[in-house]
């Protein structure tokens, strides 16, 4: 039985809102088309027929959306998904998922959400204030208050959700804000994103995520996160998740953690496959949906130099006591998490304050269930 997941982008770049520091509206930019539309009809039939043609009874199978916003392809555009899922004769046990800014959902959505078992993420950076200063409407104004009825509706309806903060370097400074509104929201799954400068920046931005603020904000995170868990109080931090899955239960339940790049099949609007959400760029384009399978589209030759087109290591990475769970991690992290021309590395410095203390999670874990 295997496990295939795919991320699609039905409405390509296409957006509501306007983020400051959208690493994928300056992926679109650099490509020669900015913004692909919405995915046609006959594109969505070609890519289902072509993802199921790799899959056999009994595997699994996650169609993830995002964007751009994904929920600007519309309900009618989901419906079928479903549709042409359910007409497909190889008994294959499908997930959904769905990355969302939150902005149109509605009593509809949530009660297709619901219906179909999504999973959905929710974008909240963190705090009303850092949050409006960067997640903008068209008009320039701040999305908050919207985003946080979108919450209030999932928790209504029970949809599953998790909340997608984006950690800039100045909310970095914020952490016990930040922990203090995800306890007075009662949120329960929260993963945060390092902000990523542009591609090609020649000058570092001021949203950007350091390795110094990720060092020290989560080291911070970690010591209130520990306070909570010790009151029989868990909150589910993707990373700290992700380090336990590794160190207790030698499971990789993230990209890159490893420091070795995935295939993550990311299928654009127009069909188009590439490798890595990160790099979703003409020269990696690996073929298209409707003309190819995953399979034969993971044997193309830009899906293999993607894989072995490694960054080379620092010197502090070879000779780092955690170089065998890390590896110099993902590389399009590398300047928000990893050494820095300072050679100080944020996430060795998360590593030496965790890792000893896993066994003692494991036990404060056992007594919260």
């Amino acid at each position: 039985m295997k496990h295939i997941s795919v991320l699609i982008k039905p409405a390509s770049s296409l957006c509501n809102i306007r983020c400051k520091y959208c690493f994928y509206a300056d992926i679109s930019s650099l490509r020669e088309v900015r913004s692909f539309g919405r995915m046609k009809k006959v594109v969505s039939r070609k890519m289902i027929e072509n993802i199921y043609a790799d899959l056999e009874d009994g595997d699994e199978l996650t169609l993830a959306f995002q964007g751009g916003e994904p929920t600007l392809a519309g309900l009618p555009y989901f419906r079928h998904i479903i549709s042409l899922v359910n007409e497909q004769k190889k008994r294959i046990h499908v997930h959904y998922a769905i990355q969302t800014n939150g902005i149109v959902i509605n009593q509809k959505w949530c009660e297709f959400l619901k219906e179909h078992n999504f999973l959905v993420g929710l974008s909240i950076d963190g705090h009303p204030l850092y949050h409006d200063l960067n997640r903008l409407d068209k008009k320039g104004r701040g999305t908050f208050q919207k985003v946080l009825r979108t919450k209030q509706l999932f928790d209504e309806y029970q949809i599953e959700y998790n909340v997608l903060c984006v950690l800039t370097n100045p909310l970095a400074k914020e952490e016990q804000k930040v922990f203090r509104f995800i306890k007075e929201q009662n949120i329960q799954y929260v993963q945060f994103i390092p902000c990523l400068d542009e591609l090609n920046a020649e000058k570092r931005n001021t949203y950007a995520l350091t390795t110094k603020r990720f060092g020290s904000f989560y080291h911070k995170l970690f010591q209130l996160w520990m306070k909570e868990l010790r009151n029989k109080h868990y909150i589910s931090i993707k990373l700290f998740d992700d380090l336990v899955n590794l160190t207790a239960f030698r499971t990789v339940s993230a990209c890159g953690m490893l420091g070795n790049c995935q295939v993550q099949y990311v299928i654009e609007a127009d069909g188009s496959v590439y490798p890595c959400d990160f790099y979703v760029l003409d020269e990696y384009r690996m073929g298209y949906i409707q003309e190819n399978t995953l399979k034969e589209l993971f044997e193309q030759d830009i899906a293999y130099n993607f894989l072995c087109n490694q960054d080379s290591l620092k010197e502090e990475c070879s000779s780092c006591p955690f170089w065998q769970i890390c590896r110099g991690g993902c590389k399009r992290m590398k300047d928000a998490m990893y050494v820095d021309e300072n050679k100080n590395c944020g996430y060795r410095q998360l590593l030496e304050e965790f890792l000893p203390r896993v066994e003692e999670i494991l036990r404060l874990l056992e007594r919260v269930s």
